[in-house]
């Protein structure tokens, strides 16, 4: 059964309020001097200590691009720090600096503090409400696997539009 209209326009209320409740519409956030998707690829490499900056994309759902440049940024504010991949040299595997490690902790405190201030305005029953309401709508919003690529094929000589093609490609990653 389609969900009512009126749900749907209830529910995208809701989430931008969250945002802005949260926020995310700042220039910073969690009481740091860095933008949300630095404060989560914080998080997120707190962590997974190891990931790549591939894994770290694909986490973040952000473009290879973007969080190269993110990282670079944290690196040169000594956050984050690179070392050589386990199976792979040339792959870097991330993992936070004692600053990285302390600033972390200090966004963890603010998220926590700004929970448990939501929480104490709820009875009980209703965070459990939040909670289950939260999860079900964060699993529901997970988007479908991507779909497998078409299998290559590789054929010999020149061909019109490859040059163009290989351009584009690294154009757009």
């Amino acid at each position: 059964m389609a969900p009512r209209p009126r749900t749907i326009e209830d529910i995208r209320d809701a989430s931008r309020r969250l945002v802005r409740e949260l926020g995310f519409m700042q220039a910073t956030l969690a009481g740091t001097d860095l933008p949300a998707s630095s404060v989560h690829a914080g998080i997120e490499i707190a962590a997974r200590d190891g990931i790549t900056a591939t894994d770290l994309a694909d986490r973040l759902r952000l473009e290879k691009s973007s969080v190269s440049r993110m990282l670079r940024k944290l690196i040169v504010a000594g956050v984050v720090a690179e070392r050589p991949g386990t199976h792979d040299a040339r792959t870097k595997a991330l993992g936070l600096t004692p600053a990285g490690h302390q600033l972390a902790a200090d966004i963890h405190a603010f998220a926590r503090k700004q929970v448990q201030a939501a929480l104490a305005r709820l009875s009980p029953a209703q965070h459990d409400t939040v909670l289950d309401g939260l999860r079900l709508y964060a699993d529901a919003l997970v988007r479908e696997a991507p779909v497998a690529p078409r299998p290559v094929r590789i054929e010999r000589g020149y061909r019109t539009g490859l040059i163009a093609r290989v351009t584009e490609l690294h154009a757009h990653h």
